[in-house]
C-alpha cells in the first residue's frame, strides 16, 4: 500500500478560474460548475493511515488561496513549506501560516525551504513574519528528506532562483514544476523517465511567454520527450490566448489514450 499521497491543492495561473474580471467560456463553465474552479498553484504531501494531528503534512507553496485550499482538504497542521519562487500567487497565503505558528505551533517557527532568491523576496514581501518562519536554504540540486519523501530542488527556467522538485518515494518518482518554459539540460537528464510529471501548461495554443512558461502543446511535447509515464498539466489559466473549456480540452486529452491528463484542484495521486 501507499504511503503517502501527493495532492494538487490549487491549478491555475495567478488570475485562477474563474478570475472575477473575466467572462469568456471557460470563467463562465467553472461558475457554472464549482467542480471546474482553480486556485492558484501549490500541492501538498502528507502521509496515510494517521490521526490528522499525527500526519506529516509538507506543502509546496503558499497561494492566496491557501486558506480556502487547506479548509477543503482537512488539514488542521502542516510541518514544512517548501517554495519554488516568490511570486505572489505562490507566497500570497503565506500570511495565513503566521496564526499556525502563534497558535497551535506555540511559536515554534515552521521550517521553510527556498532559494536564496526566493528567500530574499519572501522576506521583503513578508517582513513582519521573520520570527515564525526557520528559512533554510536549499541549493539547486540538493536533497531535503522529510518523513522518508525527497525532495530534490532542480533549476527551472522562470524568474531567478526558481525550482522544481523531484518528489521521490520508495515506489514513485514525480516532477512537479509549476512555473518553467523548456527545462535546463541538467534538469531534463534529472527527471527524464519519472512516473509523473506535472508541469506549467499556462497558455493555450499561442505562448505570450514562452521563455518562462509552456503552452498545453509545449508541456505535453516535452513531457512525451522526456518519457514521463503520466503527464499532469498544471499552472493551467485556460484562457490565454484563446479561451478553453475544460470540456474541450478533456476531448483534446483523449488522443493521448490517457497518458496526459489534466490536474485540478484537490486531485489526489498515491506516491
Amino acid at each position: 500500500m501507499k504511503e503517502h499521497l501527493f495532492t494538487f491543492m490549487g491549478t491555475a495561473a495567478g488570475c485562477g478560474v474563474p478570475s472575477f474580471f473575466c467572462t469568456c467560456p471557460a470563467c463562465e463553465e467553472a461558475r457554472a460548475d464549482p467542480t471546474l474552479a482553480r486556485g492558484d498553484c501549490g500541492v501538498m504531501v502528507r502521509r496515510t493511515g494517521l490521526p490528522e494531528a499525527e500526519t506529516p503534512t509538507v506543502v509546496i507553496d503558499t497561494p492566496p488561496d491557501a486558506r480556502h485550499q487547506l479548509l477543503r482538504e482537512g488539514v488542521h497542521h502542516v510541518d514544512e513549506v517548501l517554495f519554488t519562487h516568490c511570486h505572489f500567487d505562490h507566497i500570497g497565503g503565506l500570511g495565513e501560516y503566521e496564526y499556525l505558528v502563534g497558535l497551535v505551533r506555540g511559536g515554534v517557527p515552521l521550517p521553510a525551504f527556498a532559494s536564496a532568491e526566493a528567500q530574499a523576496g519572501i522576506r521583503a514581501e513578508f517582513h513582519y513574519m521573520d520570527w515564525c518562519l526557520d528559512f533554510q536554504g536549499i541549493a539547486p540540486f540538493e536533497t531535503h528528506v522529510f518523513d522518508g519523501v525527497r525532495y530534490t530542488a532542480l533549476p527551472v527556467t522562470h524568474a531567478p532562483g526558481t525550482y522544481g522538485y523531484l518528489v521521490e518515494t520508495d515506489a514513485t518518482r514525480l516532477f512537479y514544476a509549476s512555473d518553467t518554459g523548456p527545462l535546463p539540460p541538467e534538469t531534463t537528464e534529472a527527471v527524464r523517465g519519472v512516473d509523473i510529471l506535472a508541469m506549467d501548461a499556462t497558455f493555450w495554443k499561442r505562448n505570450w511567454n514562452a521563455e518562462a512558461h509552456h503552452s498545453v502543446q509545449e508541456c505535453i511535447e516535452e513531457g512525451l520527450a522526456l518519457d514521463a509515464g503520466t503527464i499532469y498539466l498544471t499552472h493551467l489559466c485556460m484562457h490565454y490566448d484563446e479561451p478553453i473549456t475544460c470540456a474541450e480540452l478533456e476531448t483534446y486529452l483523449e488522443q493521448y489514450g490517457g497518458r496526459v491528463k489534466m490536474a485540478k484542484d484537490g486531485l489526489t495521486l498515491p506516491l
